[in-house]
């Protein structure tokens, strides 16, 4: 499973990585999308299937390198190094465009979705009955998310833990956007922006050899509430890959089916012209710990065409297909170049 990477792979894989972990924050865009364009989806999943008892095994006998190559840590450390790295750096940066430059940002992701479900179908070769089914339930799955309503914030740590297990899919299964899903839970702000600034701020202090946040209750209480959402991540990494690598192997076509229907269906939670809808708190807008309003859902239109916003909306989505378009030419490349080498 372990394989010879150069310097560049594994920039380049921690680059994937950062995009990865940047697309998993933004509510409604699939983490396992990147992954799955940039060719790495099911290299993550077998990867992830080997942490198992097996693995566990060698770790326990010593046998570090054993360990290493069967778990092929390097690629799963690039990948999970920089999607953490993402979090407190690039994702910050998604942020501040989404806040002031929202509709252009929407619309580029569009754009990526739709050359994503491009690049996906010119791979897929089997348009079968059963395949066509697949990816019309996926398509379903993925309409019904969009319009669900969420639930109320909820603390409890083995909520928290669930949380965990079931945002995570947003990696695993491109299409399904994790942090969407969160928002849905009613969790999205207590663990992807309340819990997680208080994370960065925590790991500030103990670098500055300041530990009164020690005596703090409120920062105590986020610790737990992101130590507990990190661990069933972990555990729905492991457990979802397991059913994932099982299902690749028997039903492959079929799962790339509803793959494309799931990230077909995710364009409704995407699609740039929405209004967000506020949670309130006795006819009051309910604020996170940044004191910023806390989105419920979002209420979509159709634009205006007659607004030049639109139009540069537009071009956006398009830029955005190119950019998918320009990865799918990169790939291309790539691997004429390495059969030329082999030869």
């Amino acid at each position: 499973m372990s394989k010879e990477r150069t310097i560049s792979d594994r920039f380049f894989l921690f680059l994937k990585g950062l995009a990865m972990g940047a697309a998993n924050k933004v509510p409604g865009v699939s983490g396992g999308i990147v992954a799955f364009v940039g060719g790495f989806y099911e290299e993550l999943i077998y990867s992830l299937q080997k942490v198992n008892g097996k693995a566990f095994k060698l770790l326990l006998n010593g046998r570090f390198k054993s360990f290493y190559k069967y778990t092929n840590a390097q690629f799963l450390i690039l990948i999970f190094s920089g999607s953490i790295f993402s979090y407190f750096t690039v994702s910050q940066v998604l942020d501040y465009f989404i806040k002031n430059y929202e509709l252009f940002v929407w619309s580029s992701f569009f754009g990526m979705i739709i050359g994503s479900i491009y690049y996906i179908s010119k791979q897929f070769k089997d348009w079968s009955t059963k395949n066509i089914m697949g990816i019309f339930f996926g398509i379903s799955v993925g309409i019904a998310i969009s319009f669900m309503s969420p639930a109320k914030e909820n603390d409890n740590l083995f909520f928290v833990f669930f949380c965990g297990i079931i945002g995570v899919t947003g990696m695993t299964l491109p299409g399904l956007s994790g942090s969407f899903i969160l928002i849905l839970l009613g969790n999205y702000v207590l663990l992807l922006v309340d819990s997680v600034n208080m994370l960065y701020k925590t790991i500030i202090d103990i670098f500055q050899g300041d530990f009164e946040f020690l005596k703090d209750v409120v920062r105590i209480r986020y610790l737990k509430i992101v130590g507990v959402f990190g661990a069933g991540s972990v555990f729905g990494l492991v457990f979802t890959s397991q059913i994932l690598a099982y299902v690749l192997k028997r039903w492959h076509q079929l799962v790339t089916a509803v793959i494309i229907g799931f990230i077909s269906g995710s364009l409704g939670i995407v699609w740039p012209w929405k209004r967000a809808v506020y949670k309130l708190d006795n006819d009051s807008f309910l604020l996170d710990s940044k004191g910023q309003k806390v989105i419920q859902n979002y209420k979509r239109f159709i634009p205006d065409f007659t607004e030049t916003e639109t139009w540069l909306a537009i071009t956006f989505m398009l830029l955005g297909i190119g950019i998918v378009l320009l990865i799918d030419f990169y790939g291309k490349n790539a691997k004429k170049k390495k059969i030329r080498i082999d030869r």
